[in-house]
Protein backbone atom coordinates (compact mmCIF):
# COMPACT_ATOMS: atom_id res chain seq x y z
CA UNK A 1 0.00 0.00 0.00
CA UNK A 2 3.36 2.29 0.24
CA UNK A 3 2.86 3.34 -3.51
CA UNK A 4 -0.90 4.38 -3.65
CA UNK A 5 -0.57 5.95 -0.63
CA UNK A 6 1.90 8.01 -1.68
CA UNK A 7 0.02 8.63 -5.00
CA UNK A 8 -2.67 9.60 -2.52
CA UNK A 9 -0.99 11.86 -0.38
CA UNK A 10 0.87 13.52 -3.61
CA UNK A 11 -2.48 14.81 -4.51
CA UNK A 12 -3.43 16.19 -1.45
CA UNK A 13 -0.77 17.87 -1.12
CA UNK A 14 -0.89 19.55 -4.79
CA UNK A 15 -4.26 20.64 -4.11
CA UNK A 16 -3.32 21.82 -1.04
CA UNK A 17 -1.25 24.46 -2.71
CA UNK A 18 -3.36 24.69 -5.74
CA UNK A 19 -6.35 26.01 -4.30
CA UNK A 20 -5.54 29.03 -2.71
CA UNK A 21 -2.57 30.00 -5.33
CA UNK A 22 -6.45 29.27 -8.42
CA UNK A 23 -8.66 31.27 -5.58
CA UNK A 24 -6.54 34.81 -5.44
CA UNK A 25 -5.82 34.62 -9.44
CA UNK A 26 -9.53 33.72 -10.02
CA UNK A 27 -11.65 34.68 -6.91
CA UNK A 28 -13.65 32.05 -8.19
CA UNK A 29 -15.78 30.45 -5.88
CA UNK A 30 -16.70 26.89 -7.65
CA UNK A 31 -13.96 25.88 -9.12
CA UNK A 32 -12.03 26.83 -5.59
CA UNK A 33 -14.63 24.56 -3.93
CA UNK A 34 -13.96 21.62 -6.02
CA UNK A 35 -10.01 21.90 -6.21
CA UNK A 36 -10.74 22.02 -2.32
CA UNK A 37 -12.53 19.09 -2.45
CA UNK A 38 -10.52 17.00 -4.43
CA UNK A 39 -7.91 17.21 -2.09
CA UNK A 40 -9.69 16.11 0.78
CA UNK A 41 -10.44 13.29 -1.22
CA UNK A 42 -7.18 12.35 -2.11
CA UNK A 43 -6.14 13.14 1.51
CA UNK A 44 -9.03 10.72 2.72
CA UNK A 45 -7.84 8.38 0.71
CA UNK A 46 -4.33 7.98 1.56
CA UNK A 47 -5.24 8.55 5.07
CA UNK A 48 -7.54 5.41 4.96
CA UNK A 49 -4.46 3.63 2.90
CA UNK A 50 -2.16 4.81 5.82
CA UNK A 51 -4.13 3.14 8.21
CA UNK A 52 -5.27 0.01 6.91
CA UNK A 53 -1.72 -0.89 5.55
CA UNK A 54 -0.86 -1.77 9.02
CA UNK A 55 -3.30 -4.08 9.60
CA UNK A 56 -1.96 -6.68 7.48
CA UNK A 57 1.19 -8.18 6.63
CA UNK A 58 3.08 -5.72 3.69
CA UNK A 59 2.69 -6.67 -0.41
CA UNK A 60 5.42 -8.18 -2.37
CA UNK A 61 5.37 -4.30 -3.45
CA UNK A 62 6.43 -3.64 -0.30
CA UNK A 63 9.37 -5.09 0.83
CA UNK A 64 12.39 -4.04 -0.46
CA UNK A 65 13.65 -8.03 0.59
CA UNK A 66 11.15 -9.30 -1.89
CA UNK A 67 11.54 -11.38 -4.32
CA UNK A 68 9.91 -10.87 -8.42
CA UNK A 69 8.58 -14.24 -8.12
CA UNK A 70 6.42 -13.61 -4.68
CA UNK A 71 4.32 -11.08 -6.41
CA UNK A 72 3.50 -13.75 -9.47
CA UNK A 73 -0.31 -15.66 -9.38
CA UNK A 74 -2.74 -16.36 -11.90
CA UNK A 75 -3.41 -14.08 -14.29
CA UNK A 76 -6.65 -15.53 -15.51
CA UNK A 77 -9.01 -17.11 -18.21
CA UNK A 78 -9.15 -15.45 -21.61
CA UNK A 79 -11.05 -16.79 -24.08
CA UNK A 80 -9.35 -18.42 -27.18
CA UNK A 81 -12.16 -16.74 -29.77
CA UNK A 82 -14.63 -15.29 -29.53
CA UNK A 83 -17.41 -13.54 -31.93
CA UNK A 84 -18.99 -11.49 -29.38
CA UNK A 85 -16.29 -8.77 -29.00
CA UNK A 86 -17.50 -7.32 -33.17
CA UNK A 87 -21.02 -8.30 -32.39
CA UNK A 88 -21.04 -5.54 -28.98
CA UNK A 89 -18.90 -3.19 -31.23
CA UNK A 90 -21.43 -3.23 -34.12
CA UNK A 91 -24.37 -3.19 -31.45
CA UNK A 92 -22.77 -0.01 -30.09
CA UNK A 93 -21.95 1.49 -33.72
CA UNK A 94 -26.05 1.05 -34.96
CA UNK A 95 -26.98 2.69 -31.04
CA UNK A 96 -24.62 5.55 -32.02
CA UNK A 97 -25.90 5.66 -35.58
CA UNK A 98 -29.55 6.85 -34.42
CA UNK A 99 -28.45 10.22 -32.90
CA UNK A 100 -25.97 10.69 -35.71
CA UNK A 101 -29.32 10.58 -38.37
CA UNK A 102 -32.12 11.88 -35.96
CA UNK A 103 -33.48 8.69 -35.88
CA UNK A 104 -34.35 7.58 -32.75
CA UNK A 105 -35.71 4.10 -34.14
CA UNK A 106 -32.23 3.22 -35.12
CA UNK A 107 -31.30 3.46 -31.09
CA UNK A 108 -34.18 1.26 -30.32
CA UNK A 109 -32.88 -1.39 -32.89
CA UNK A 110 -29.52 -1.03 -31.56
CA UNK A 111 -30.25 -1.44 -28.24
CA UNK A 112 -32.57 -4.53 -28.89
CA UNK A 113 -29.73 -6.08 -30.63
CA UNK A 114 -27.51 -4.98 -27.34
CA UNK A 115 -28.84 -7.16 -25.19
CA UNK A 116 -28.63 -10.20 -27.52
CA UNK A 117 -24.89 -9.50 -27.93
CA UNK A 118 -24.17 -8.32 -23.91
CA UNK A 119 -25.87 -11.63 -23.32
CA UNK A 120 -23.99 -13.44 -25.32
CA UNK A 121 -20.46 -11.79 -24.44
CA UNK A 122 -21.59 -12.87 -20.61
CA UNK A 123 -23.07 -16.44 -21.12
CA UNK A 124 -19.97 -17.27 -23.79
CA UNK A 125 -19.05 -20.06 -21.30
CA UNK A 126 -21.95 -21.15 -20.23
CA UNK A 127 -22.45 -23.04 -23.43
CA UNK A 128 -21.12 -24.18 -26.87
CA UNK A 129 -17.60 -25.22 -27.29
CA UNK A 130 -15.93 -23.59 -23.88
CA UNK A 131 -18.67 -24.40 -21.14
CA UNK A 132 -17.41 -24.98 -17.69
Amino acid sequence: MKAEKWVFGFIFIFFLIVTPVYYFMSKEIAGTFVLGFTGLLGGMIAGYLALTARSFDPRPEDRRDAEVVEAAGTVGFFAPKSMWPFWTALTLTVIFLGPALHQAWISLVGIGIGIWSCSGWVLEFYRGDYKH
